[in-house]
């Protein structure tokens, strides 16, 4: 379910300083509360009322309401330099049916908190909560981003659209993805291309139905949809730099009603995904022309809708460097720190990235040995909770790194 790396049964957390270890039970408790009650994107209002309240009780300035649900909190530390840093964590769920036994369950039925964000928010929660409890420890301004969203149809473009990255101007932004690919307390960071752009397509081909004995009446929409599906792997095997990854995948394909009946028509959709910028352009035309292409040899037509979702999330090389030196001061498993560790998920992260510069890094989550192993998106994924610190350290090193 997991990298074959080493697997850790607990984590060490001696080199995470003590202040923070002692927010462990509050993290779970945080963590756990939210869990109970996943929403789905920008409908997180008991999530954002959560955390408001949170920070109000601590006197932290912040503001609500930001592209629906989001939310910012401003903490300003002893002015020593001018630097502003953002820490970006995402709040919503997955429209998953969570099959897990736990006493946190999803109260919600039909969604769950399948992909971490319910973590990423309690880190995010107690980061705000320490730099507010320290702020003489850092110079200049933190911007911590509660982030509706993530899964769709994206919460970050809108948020920069309402200017968070303004007012005081964000110099860099950082953010994390607890990430059941790694091994429990192991960090994933790496300059350049992380995780990958990702673009969507639906296709129907229209043919013309009959009897399944008689096919030469026909246009049969599934030999067509075939055709197709076959020849789309081409583009990647043909017209990819084989230096560059890419992935095209149709995940979905309805057609036809019964074994004697010639389908009339046949609905597809698919993704694709990259690394490089450059690729931008080249899957949406060569993807309709190999359509348009099959379906005219075969006499039928098509209707083709391509989008864009999310760009590839591409990290600074000198913020990628600050988190990966600050890695090695709190990290101590068997892997320690991952240089390569890309995905071919996507992140509207990616935004942020766009804007200023950034990184985005993983942090291990996964601990087979307590059954905790599962993947992102799965019905039974959950994650190692004693890592939650682990987040919180990474975050204020990096801010004290940063802004001093």
């Amino acid at each position: 379910m997991v990298s074959t790396f080493p697997n850790p049964s607990s984590v060490d957390l001696s080199r995470v300083r003590l202040s923070i270890r002692s927010l462990q039970p509050q993290l779970v408790e945080w963590r756990r509360g939210l869990h109970q009650k996943p929403e789905l994107g920008f409908q997180e209002k008991l999530t954002a009322q959560f955390v408001s309240q949170k920070l109000q009780e601590w006197g932290i300035e912040h503001q609500t309401g930001i592209a629906e649900t989001g939310i910012v909190a401003t903490i300003h530390g002893n002015n020593s330099t001018q630097k502003v840093l953002a820490i970006r964590a995402d709040m919503d769920a997955l429209p998953i049916q969570e099959l897990n036994e736990v006493p946190y369950c999803s109260q919600h039925d039909g969604v769950m908190h399948a992909c971490g964000h319910d973590g990423h928010t309690a880190i995010a929660l107690g980061t705000a909560y320490y730099l507010h409890q320290h702020r003489d420890t850092f110079g200049g301004t933190v911007k911590i981003i509660f982030q509706p969203a993530e899964e769709g149809p994206g919460g970050a473009k809108p948020m920069i659209e309402a200017g968070v990255l303004k007012n005081p101007d964000v110099d860099a932004i950082i953010g994390l993805h607890l990430w059941n690919n790694l091994p429990l307390g192991t960090i994933g960071v790496r300059a350049g291309a992380l995780m990958a752009a990702v673009e969507l397509f639906r296709c129907t081909v229209l043919g013309k139905g009959g009897h399944g004995a008689m096919p030469h009446q026909t246009i049969d929409s599934i030999v067509v949809a075939a055709q197709i599906i076959n020849a789309l792997q081409t583009i990647v095997a043909r017209n990819v730099n084989p230096i560059d990854s890419a992935v095209v995948t149709v995940g979905e394909l309805h057609a036809g009603t019964a074994e004697n009946v010639i389908a009339d028509t046949a609905w597809m959709r698919g993704t694709v995904r990259y690394f490089n910028p450059e690729l931008k352009g080249l899957f949406q035309q060569r993807v309709e022309q190999i359509i348009a292409g099959i379906c005219q040899s075969h006499s039928a037509r098509y209707d083709l809708d391509y989008w864009s979702l999310y760009p590839p999330v591409i990290n600074d090389a000198t913020i990628a460097e600050l988190v990966r030196s600050v890695a090695q001061e709190v990290v101590e498993t068997p892997v320690g720190v991952v240089p390569e560790c890309q995905t071919m998920g996507g992140e509207d992260m990616s935004y942020f990235l766009q804007e200023v510069p950034g990184c985005y890094f993983f942090l291990g989550s996964a601990n087979p040995e307590k059954g905790l192993a599962y993947p992102h998106h799965h019905p039974r994924f959950d994650f190692d909770e004693t890592v939650l610190p682990m987040g919180v350290e990474m975050f204020a090193r990096c801010v004290e790194k940063f802004c001093n």
